[in-house]
């Protein structure tokens, strides 16, 4: 790809869900493999700040405030003051709202690159038409907006996230919330998906799973939000009403709802396993490396699939799945119900 003479300042535009966010991150590992001295910075949603915190090229992360919803017109055009005086060379718009496109446009940034979207015709001015069939990943979406617009499909070359999670405040972490990560080896376990039911496991699966692997030697942290506290709670008593007494409950910690999402980097970073559903916490345990099993249902492994050699999708194939709904269409909930423990647990065989 040519150099240009001046080496850009990036701004790019960051979408709103935390999966999305470390699918953006092969984006600025290529801009600055392009552009090898330049700043690049995130406007990006405030819970999405810390994926971007633990991104490799990322210099700066601005917190957008703005909630989702409203115009907030006055608001966007005096964050838009703020940022021009930064000098930005190009902004990268990922979501394809017309409204995450005004920032960028009121703050004159000279490059606007982004896809059409909601009829941005004058907002951006770099603008890519998509083309699904050639681009079935988000990840490669959004790479590909690295790269000249005339460049073919084919050589678009898309690397794997990678986020790099914070020592120091994982042994923070770790002492605050009393955990050992030697010589028991721990197994994170990832019962939420916020999108929707659909996309969630059940929790007596969970439990039976979790059984097997304590059974085995291995401790249980179960992460997640505080909105995952109720599948946590079903999980943790379905666990505990079948324990044997020999003190197996002690190796199960639920630290749902006690870390914020950095500390859920950091702390998933420290696993010898993950199983996750298909939610951002999946993407973060691929981008930091660890062996993970991610349990596919209502969602497609074809657009956003885990990206790490280390991880396997658990899934089974019905006519149909994905639907991509909050909740089960038909009400039989096949796709999760369906996908057994027994079948989880030889992806986690497979794994060793």
């Amino acid at each position: 790809m040519p150099m240009p003479l001046i080496e850009p300042r990036i701004l790019i535009i960051a979408p709103s869900w935390v999966g999305d966010a470390v699918l953006a991150e092969p984006l600025t590992a290529l801009l600055k493999a392009r552009y090898p001295h330049s700043v690049i910075d995130v406007f990006a949603p405030a819970w999405c700040a810390p994926v971007y915190a633990r991104m490799r090229y990322v210099h700066r992360v601005i917190e957008n405030p703005l909630p989702h919803g409203p115009l907030h017109w006055g608001q966007r055009k005096a964050l838009a003051q703020n940022l021009a005086t930064a000098d930005y060379t190009h902004a990268f718009v990922l979501p394809n709202s017309w409204k995450s496109a005004l920032i960028p446009y009121f703050a004159r940034i000279p490059q606007r690159i982004g896809y059409t979207g909601e009829a941005r015709f004058h907002l951006l001015n770099d603008r890519r038409t998509l083309h699904q069939e050639k681009f079935p990943r988000l990840v490669d979406r959004f790479a590909a907006l690295a790269y000249p617009a005339d460049t073919a499909a084919d050589k678009i070359k898309t690397p794997a996230p990678v986020l790099v999670p914070q020592q120091d405040r994982q042994r923070a972490a770790l002492d605050a919330l009393r955990l050992t990560v030697s010589p028991t080896p721990i197994a994170v376990f990832c019962p939420g998906a916020e999108y929707g039911s659909a996309k969630r496991w059940p929790p007596e699966y969970f439990a039976e799973l979790a059984q097997r692997l304590l059974h085995e030697g291995l401790a249980i942290w179960l992460v997640g939000s505080s909105k995952d506290r109720p599948i946590a709670d079903q999980i943790i008593a379905a666990i505990r009403s079948n324990a044997p007494s020999d003190g197996t409950p002690a190796m199960l910690h639920s630290l749902v709802g006690h870390t914020d999402l950095g500390t859920a980097v950091d702390l998933i970073a420290a696993a010898r396993l993950v199983v996750s559903n298909d939610s951002g916490l999946m993407h973060i345990a691929a981008a930091v490396g660890v062996p993970l099993v991610a349990l596919f249902g209502s969602s497609s492994p074809t657009y956003t699939p885990p990206l790490s050699s280390r991880a396997r999708i658990a899934r089974i194939d019905i006519e149909c799945s994905p639907c991509f709904k909050r909740e089960c269409p038909r009400k039989h909930f096949r796709c999760m119900r369906e996908l057994t423990p027994q079948a989880v647990y030889q992806h986690i065989v497979a794994l060793r």
